[in-house]
């Protein structure tokens, strides 16, 4: 039964068609009277249907809107969530959930609640695997939650711009300007979190900081939320400088996909080698993403999987390098 029955033509969708998905997905069937709704199925089914509609329920209840990739990450979840415990479990937790100024960001599948609470947890969290995981997107979100909380007092965006080799000084403007094509992802996901005054007020005031990976060296970060997108695109040398900067009550977030690395041919990975170095250490998680959790466009997944079905064959089925292969 849902409190609220105004809410559940936005719950059910258009024409039933969040329904039928669920039915067709957990092999179920759904009626509703008024505020309450049946379910029919085996128990497995029942308790997984329950979850996605809780699950829904509470975004719907915060005015989120229920799209596809909604509705995918709740049915992940709740197929997770009942195969390993038996039971439903839909409610929020803060492993699960992040709050922000402008909305409530929920976990999207098993996976991002554990990459979710390794943020909370650890002072160091490395987060592997293809685009379009949430990867970034929660980094930056936690980092805002952070700062609102008043746990930090800025945050850092960084990335190796492997594109202009780190030279960006024939790129016009001030520093901000010069690296703003290269985390212009990041600066969407502020806006997103935040409303669009404070992002511009914060980065004024250094409140939230955008350096270039080549301009870190020799800074101790303190009291700050460092976030290093697109990792594995640093050298050894980068990727060992940055990790030393950490300061008093600092927190990073390293992020990449280890399938995409741009570095010249020859030049190893930074993070591919973070991750046989460090790898163990205390306060130190690290988080595999795969093509199974992409919650993009579902065509996103299935070209993710076809690349790293061809890379396989490449080399003759040994392991992929976000499972521990070399780089």
């Amino acid at each position: 039964m849902y409190e609220d029955n105004r809410l559940l033509g936005t719950l059910f969708g258009e024409h039933d068609r969040n329904l039928v998905r669920i039915e067709k997905e957990l092999g179920v069937s759904v009626s509703s009277r008024g505020n309450r709704v049946a379910i029919a199925g085996d128990l497995w089914s029942q308790r997984a249907a329950k979850a996605v509609l809780d699950n829904l329920y509470s975004q719907v209840s915060r005015g989120h809107e229920l799209n596809d990739v909604a509705i995918s990450g709740a049915i992940r979840t709740a197929e997770a969530t009942v195969k390993e415990t038996g039971q439903e479990s839909s409610g929020e937790s803060g492993y699960n959930v992040i709050h922000t100024r402008r909305r409530t960001v929920f976990s999207r599948s098993p996976l991002q609640s554990d990459y979710i609470r390794a943020m909370r947890e650890n002072e160091l969290v490395f987060s592997l695997g293809p685009a379009g995981t949430g990867k970034s997107y929660l980094a930056v979100a936690m980092g805002v939650s952070m700062l609102l909380e008043g746990a930090v007092e800025r945050i850092i965006l960084s990335r190796p711009a492997v594109e202009a080799g780190e030279r960006l000084g024939f790129l016009p403007g001030d520093i901000r300007e010069k690296v703003d094509p290269y985390l212009r992802p990041r600066y969407d996901a502020l806006h997103h979190l935040l409303p669009n005054e404070r992002v511009l007020k914060s980065l004024d005031s250094g409140e939230i900081e955008v350096a270039p990976l080549a301009f870190m060296r020799g800074r101790t970060l303190a009291n700050s939320f460092v976030i290093l997108d697109e990792a594995q695109n640093t050298t050894p040398v980068q990727m060992k400088m940055l990790l030393t900067r950490l300061g008093e009550n600092a927190r990073m977030v390293v992020t990449g996909d280890l399938s995409q690395i741009d570095l010249p041919e020859g030049v190893r990975s930074g993070l591919t080698e973070a991750v046989h170095v460090i790898e163990g250490m205390d306060s130190v998680a690290f988080v595999r993403f795969t093509d199974a959790d992409v919650l993009r466009h579902p065509l996103v997944r299935r070209i993710v999987k076809a690349y790293d079905a061809r890379d396989r064959r490449r080399v003759g089925g040994s392991p992929s390098l976000e499972e521990g292969g070399d780089a």
